[in-house]
């Protein structure tokens, strides 16, 4: 019996000796790792493997260290985005539809969405180049937005995966497409870079005079999607004038000191503090709607356009390019119409849009940079997105 009871002792020491060895052999996931794992059921390819004109949509993932996003083809879209919380949470900063489907339908076409061939308006759809008139379909009241009735943010684009945190998004837009001239070839790649920054680099070559103002309209909520408001957000844009529109949105040709107004957000303030003011501009625009001008701030060499952060979260988002202004746009025309990947809706004011692009109406405005492109000219210009915890 003696030696029975050894024996059994003996037995259960290797048990629990081999139990230790193969627990070493399988490495822990830390906490990091397995929010960024639990990130990918709200998003499920099965819900973007689909056809939409004859074209293959998909769902595509790029990550880096410590930043993580998805996008789609159809729209050459940003639809999420996860960084790091001052708490170590890893946060979806982009909102947006868990289906190519909800994109489609969208009352919102513009969810994340690469915009071309023109961002922002041209007063009434028109305008003309070398003495030849032009008209682009009206979408937006009496003026054409973001490239007519459909622009990029509706086209299937070509996609290329070159490594594990670049995608290349491609598309030809034919002669003629929404009224603009030229075969235009355009590429836009995103690269999630180590220091938390998505890069968006956008080039574009034309067989014909023509008009190119590219840029990315993704909403952010800083504090993560389905957070609330962003009217907490505080915000600094390194711009000392803005252009004034009218009751279209179609900029007058001025362009106006941001000085004892309330779109001065030359130091910090929040969204909120003053967006509720009796003021013609923000009349216009249901809230903040309007080109800032870039006053030439440098950073990492380019134009530091924008930083804001998010009041619970400690999320800082900073935006640097080499365009000479940027739209920012306060979410006023969001009406919960829409359902985002969290579940939440698209309730009034919940995303915010920082736009780095020409001027709106650019065409029509001598005043303004020019934004056309002629045959053997190439169109190229870099925005950085990096993201930060206070």
């Amino acid at each position: 019996m003696k030696n029975i009871k050894i024996a059994g002792v003996l037995l259960l020491a290797l048990f629990q000796l081999n139990c230790k060895d193969n627990a070493k052999e399988v490495p822990s996931k830390n906490t990091a790792e397995i929010e960024i794992d639990s990130i990918k059921p709200l998003l499920e390819t099965k819900n973007f493997d689909t056809l939409i004109e004859g074209k293959k949509v998909n769902l595509y993932w790029i990550e880096n260290k410590g930043i993580k996003a998805a996008f789609t083809n159809y729209g050459g879209r940003l639809i999420g985005l996860w960084v790091a919380d001052k708490n170590g949470k890893q946060t979806d900063v982009v909102v947006g539809m868990n289906s190519a489907k909800g994109f489609k339908t969208a009352t919102e076409p513009y969810f994340g969405a690469t915009i071309g061939r023109v961002g922002n308006r041209i007063a009434k759809g028109q305008f003309t180049l070398e003495g030849q008139h032009y008209q682009v379909p009206l979408n937006n009241g009496k003026n054409a937005l973001h490239g007519g009735l459909k622009g990029f943010q509706d086209v299937v684009w070509e996609v290329e995966k070159t490594n594990e945190n670049t995608l290349v998004f491609s598309y030809t837009s034919p002669d003629g497409e929404q009224g603009f001239p030229g075969n235009l070839k355009v590429k836009v790649t995103y690269t999630l870079e180590a220091d938390q920054t998505i890069k968006m680099e956008y080039e574009a070559t034309t067989d014909k005079t023509t008009l190119v103002n590219l840029t990315n309209h993704t909403f952010f909520n800083l504090n993560g999607e389905g957070s609330g408001t962003i009217l907490k957000h505080e915000l600094q844009i390194y711009a000392n004038e803005f252009t004034p529109v009218d009751e279209g949105l179609i900029p007058t040709g001025e362009q106006k000191p941001v000085q004892n107004t309330v779109f001065d957000f030359t130091a910090k303030h929040t969204i909120g503090e003053r967006i509720e003011v009796k003021d013609e501009q923000l009349k216009f625009g249901k809230g903040y709607d309007h080109n800032y001008v870039l006053n030439g701030t440098k950073k990492k060499g380019m134009n530091h356009a924008a930083t804001i952060s998010g009041d619970q979260s400690g999320i800082t988002l900073d935006i640097y390019t080499q365009e000479p202004g940027l739209q920012f746009y306060s979410g006023n025309f969001m009406q919960s119409k829409n359902t985002f990947k969290s579940g939440a809706k698209d309730d009034f004011r919940t995303a915010f849009a920082l736009e780095t692009q020409h001027f709106p109406d650019a065409p029509n405005q001598p005043k303004f940079a020019s934004i056309v492109l002629k045959p053997g000219e190439k169109y190229h210009t870099v925005s950085y997105y990096q993201f930060s915890v206070k």
